[in-house]
């Protein structure tokens, strides 16, 4: 892809999320595309939200579980920029409507008490940059159309990011096995599924490290006070106005995120 092929696909990608009118599979369009194409089109979108007053306060790591690997034919990893526009507070309502088909998948979030920049970061130094965890929730959203993504499109359009919803019981590494801290998620009371920290590359601290390496290559530093999300423990869910979204975490705590229910002229307006 030429740069203005990039530019002109970062800048679909933008203005899908005022539209909310998903775009066609990038990679199909454009099968020269790279890896190298797809985090510059990510990067140009980043850039566009900071020039309109947005900042960055962290990053997330993607497709971490084997089965979302094996899905989308990856052998890594990707990752995406978090910023201030997408965190939400637990327990107040969330406007549905501002996605265009999002899910929900439960993490466990790092907060890093000082930055950690790669290449070479080892578990050890990246333990030490930890301050303490949080249980969370990602809404991640697409906006290339029904989800037909690969690796290159997921990538392109901030690996898929939608928002996050923090918990506020944190807890220092020392006193819970990330590995073996195991997550039950609900919907609506009910459960839909379960997993353990161990689905994330056998470990969520695997994610840090492999983040912290794989964009300092880029010059990319992982700031004291960001958050990271390090990938989700279950498969993701899809949610609608009304859910509420619990995830528990063994000695950890839990989080509720709850999507707010259609106004009456929204509910008109779509009949």
């Amino acid at each position: 892809m030429d740069t203005a092929t990039r530019a002109l696909t970062a800048q679909q990608l933008v203005d899908a999320y005022g539209s909310r009118e998903p775009i066609d599979q990038i990679s199909t369009r454009f099968p020269d595309m790279t890896l190298a194409d797809a985090y510059e089109i990510q990067l140009l979108q980043i850039r566009s939200r900071e020039l309109a007053g947005r900042r960055v306060i962290g990053q997330k790591v993607g497709l971490t579980s084997a089965a979302m690997q094996r899905q989308l034919g990856v052998d890594q990893p990707d990752y995406g920029h978090i910023t201030d526009d997408m965190v939400f507070l637990e327990h107040v309502p969330i406007d549905a409507s501002q996605y265009l088909q999002p899910k929900i998948e439960p993490e466990v979030a790092f907060v890093l008490k000082s930055s950690l920049r790669g290449p070479g970061v080892t578990v050890a130094q990246a333990i030490a940059a930890v301050d303490f965890v949080l249980p969370a929730l990602e809404i991640i959203d697409s906006r290339i159309r029904d989800w037909k993504i690969g690796i290159l499109d997921t990538i392109a359009d901030n690996a898929s990011s939608g928002g996050i919803v923090l918990g506020s019981t944190p807890v220092s590494l020392a006193d819970v096995d990330l590995r073996l801290s195991g997550c039950v998620l609900h919907r609506n009371g009910d459960v839909i599924g379960t997993g353990a920290g161990g689905a994330v590359l056998g470990s969520p601290i695997t994610s840090l490290v492999w983040l912290a390496n794989t964009v300092g290559a880029l010059g990319i530093t992982l700031e004291a006070g960001h958050i990271v999300l390090p990938g989700s423990q279950t498969a993701a869910f899809p949610v609608a106005p009304g859910d509420v979204i619990r995830a528990q975490f063994a000695g950890i705590g839990s989080v509720t995120a709850r999507f707010a229910p259609n106004s009456p002229a929204t509910t008109e307006g779509a009949s």
